[in-house]
């Protein structure tokens, strides 16, 4: 890495290990302030959403795991840390020969780009978790980041090849994983430091989110929601859909499938 960043009070890095999420809520536990980081070339014990298993081959992705121990957040605006994790990880990328606004999100965090048809293909998985205080704001969070960066295309899993992308494929050349670490730490702290301060990129998040004015199938608990989606709420994070003309706010959810109205439909 080619310079320093002294908002971080620890930042390791790993040739192999089982999971950086854990390492960091170690470091964290023992009272380690904020904020710390954590990377592995390989993980061995990686979680996705709804603790699905997540692996890449050596080499390939950026695996690491962000803590904070942010003053006084409620925990109502927890979601923000993930969402400037993943703003500045989206920026990052994209200065890698990518245009402004080739990286969305699809809600909340999770970083992708658009296919042949527009349809979302995923390249970064975003995971957070947050314990709370006693006086209601955030104790600790953990943001875990999985970016595929320098993997080929042919390496892909085949199950996940027609969902997935990664920078090496978007940028059509080899990408150094420490040139994109680096520019998302330069791109992470004065994000942090706006946050702590107050103040949040909700135009930026909104903007990124490939599932506003798509029609949707979501995942709730064990409902499955088919709507179009018609923007987030800046303040709480939620996704705002239009379920047969019901506007209905969703604080968590998994989006099944993303895709583009069709010429000529509501």
């Amino acid at each position: 890495m080619s310079g320093p960043h002294p908002f971080l009070s620890r930042l390791e890095r790993f040739a192999e290990i089982d999971s950086t999420q854990r390492v960091v809520a170690g470091w964290l536990a023992d009272g380690l302030p904020e904020v710390a980081l954590a990377t592995a070339d390989v993980q061995t014990a990686g979680r996705g959403r709804a603790g699905r298993a997540w692996q890449a081959p050596a080499g390939t992705a950026l695996l690491m795991t962000c803590g904070f121990r942010p003053r006084g957040l409620p925990l109502a605006r927890a979601w923000r840390l993930a969402a400037i994790a993943s703003l500045a990880l989206a920026e990052a990328v994209e200065a890698q020969g990518l245009r402004d606004g080739a990286i969305g999100l699809k809600w909340p965090n999770d970083l992708v780009a658009d296919g042949p048809h527009g349809e979302p293909l995923k390249m970064a998985g975003v995971l957070g978790e947050v314990t709370a205080a006693a006086d209601g704001t955030v104790e600790t969070c953990l943001v875990g980041l999985g970016v595929n960066v320098d993997w080929p295309v042919d390496l892909f899993p085949p199950d996940l090849a027609a969902s997935m992308t990664s920078l090496r494929e978007l940028a059509r050349r080899p990408v150094d994983r420490d040139a994109v670490l680096e520019g998302f730490l330069d791109r992470l702290e004065p994000r942090h430091e706006a946050l702590l301060a107050g103040r949040f990129d909700s135009a930026g998040w909104a903007g990124r989110q490939r599932t506003t004015g798509r029609h949707l199938t979501l995942q709730v608990g064990d409902e499955v929601v088919a709507g179009q989606g018609v923007g987030v709420d800046p303040l709480s994070g939620a996704l705002r859909v239009d379920v047969a003309g019901t506007i209905r706010r969703f604080d968590s959810a998994e989006v099944l499938r993303c895709r583009i109205v069709a010429a000529g439909r509501g």
